[in-house]
């Protein structure tokens, strides 16, 4: 059936993703928070109701900062900002396209100067190793920002052809107010998807993070004021997800929502959204990717792959491959070798250059990956290595692999969100895709093989947003992403991404005629 060969990147999976450069991260061990209160129209406020409440480092379970806690009446009060700001005629509506290129590009030039520093907040706030914040999330929120600052003055319509004496065209013009939403695994990552496409479109955005990891947000709110972005374009409002998030899904005022986070309180914001104003929404949620090896496909290759596909930022990723598809001629090799990469991870201190594993984001995230652990021990899944959380300090899961994995079983079905491998067997080709495709979820899917008919075969039958081809985990600002199913409703990134923060407005003109 399959005859074509398809040639294989044999390089280490982390240096397809991590994008290096010639600085160093430089861990500083007594961070200095400049910024803990909610930022309106360019300035720092302190909440109205007079609340804060504490950011926790993951890795000690000690309070970092008590941060300003926004609920519905600050969520007005920025909205009112953003509202103000997006006035026809207001100084961001007069910008040129080309000024808000410059201004995205003076923010990544900001983001780069302050490169360090932010490495070393989201490792703090987040938990996340040191130089994977570094090297990944920070150079790739760079990178977004500067990929929209090109975009800014390409956006354009088309002329139509219509019938008729009429001269007819359209416009790409903003939604307007933007309330989004972004989570606590990728925090400075996921504002500068939200943030860069709405402000390359031109509208305006509230802002809330995550309230496990607030601190990256912040921060970059100031740099937004040092650049010169117009008071009220960016406001950013702290606080938690059923009050502060709830009242911006809610909010009349507010012409799009977009929200990263786990389908359940997705399908509320979704709710929520039209029961409102029916804003625009646009959702990234869960998932319970499919990651596919066949008896053909580098070992080598698919092994470390698969492994980062899984166990990257502590398993804490959305699109994690982590329903693993092995094909039984390679099973019991797949298996035992994944089990010693995993035992080689290093847990402890996220500052320190040597750890390639940090803590779960909080306690009670931690709970939750023992108990799915102890579930499917339960059911008869065949736990390998790990299962037990590490150190007597922090939220740390040991990295745990699991072999004979059956379908049905709740580890197979539910998100983990966590430092958990599901290895599955498979020896019928022919079930493959409806085994693959046996899920509520459809962001990402992984297919390793060298046989490209057999790669574009699948490829085309994973009910997936992305399909990695002997690689996984592999982002890039040009590419769209985003689910099928109850993994999400439209694309972020590339030109989708600005498709997505754009309304289309037809303009129809009647031509005079010679005698008229």
């Amino acid at each position: 059936m399959w005859s074509s060969k398809l040639k294989v990147n044999k390089l280490p999976f982390l240096k397809i993703v991590r994008f290096y450069s010639s600085p160093t991260p430089q861990p500083i061990r007594s961070l200095e928070i400049h910024h803990k209160k909610i930022f309106i129209n360019n300035e720092w406020h302190n909440s109205l109701s007079g609340k804060t409440f504490p950011t926790i480092n993951p890795a000690t379970g000690e309070i970092i900062a008590h941060v300003q806690e926004g609920d519905g009446a600050d969520i007005d009060k920025a909205v009112s900002a953003a509202k103000e700001a997006f006035r026809f005629g207001a100084p961001w509506r007069r910008l040129d396209a080309s000024e808000r290129g410059i201004l995205l590009n003076k923010l990544a030039e900001k983001m780069e100067k302050h490169r360090n520093y932010l490495a070393n907040l989201e490792s703090l706030d987040a938990g996340k190793p040191i130089s994977d914040a570094f090297y990944i999330d920070v150079e790739m929120a760079i990178r977004t920002y500067r990929y929209y600052a090109g975009f800014c003055d390409k956006i354009s319509g088309k002329t139509l052809t219509v019938d008729g004496d009429y001269f007819s065209f359209t416009r790409h013009e903003p939604v307007g107010v933007c309330g989004q939403i972004i989570p606590w695994n990728v925090p400075l990552l996921m504002q500068s998807w939200k943030l860069a496409p709405a402000l390359a479109a031109g509208n305006t955005v509230v802002l809330k993070p995550a309230e496990q990891t607030p601190l990256s947000a912040l921060f970059v709110a100031e740099l937004i004021k040092e650049v010169g972005f117009p008071p009220g374009v960016v406001n950013v409002v702290p606080g938690y997800g059923h009050t502060a998030g709830a009242a911006l899904a809610a909010h009349k005022d507010v012409n799009k929502i977009a929200f990263t986070g786990s389908t359940e309180i997705g399908q509320i914001v979704m709710e929520t959204a039209a029961k409102s104003n029916l804003k625009r929404v646009t959702l990234e949620l869960g998932g319970k990717s499919p990651n596919i090896v066949f008896k053909d496909a580098n070992l080598e290759n698919a092994i470390e792959a698969s492994h980062f596909g899984v166990f990257f930022n502590q398993g804490q990723v959305c699109c994690a491959g982590t329903r693993l598809f092995v094909e039984e001629d390679i099973y019991d090799d797949f298996v035992e070798k994944s089990v010693e990469m995993a035992k080689k991870r290093v847990l402890g201190d996220p500052l320190d250059s040597k750890t390639t594993q940090g803590p779960q984001i909080d306690e009670s995230q931690m709970n939750k990956i023992l108990g799915l652990i102890k579930s499917g021990k339960s059911e008869g899944a065949k736990m390998v290595c790990g299962g037990n959380r590490f150190g007597d300090k922090g939220y740390f899961v040991s990295p745990t692999v699991f072999a004979d994995v059956k379908d049905n079983m709740q580890i197979a079905k539910e998100e983990i969100f966590g430092p958990v491998m599901q290895i599955l067997k498979f020896k019928d080709v022919d079930e493959l895709l409806e085994r693959a495709n046996n899920t509520k979820y459809g962001l990402a899917s992984g297919i390793f093989t060298q046989d490209i008919d057999k790669a574009m075969y699948f490829s085309s039958g994973l009910q997936a947003g992305t399909v990695w081809i002997n690689c996984y985990n592999a982002f890039s600002t040009q590419a769209p992403f985003g689910g099928f199913k109850m993994s999400g409703i439209g694309r972020e990134m590339g030109e989708y991404g600005i498709q997505a923060y754009s309304e289309i407005k037809t303009v129809t003109m009647k031509v005079p005629q010679k005698n008229s």
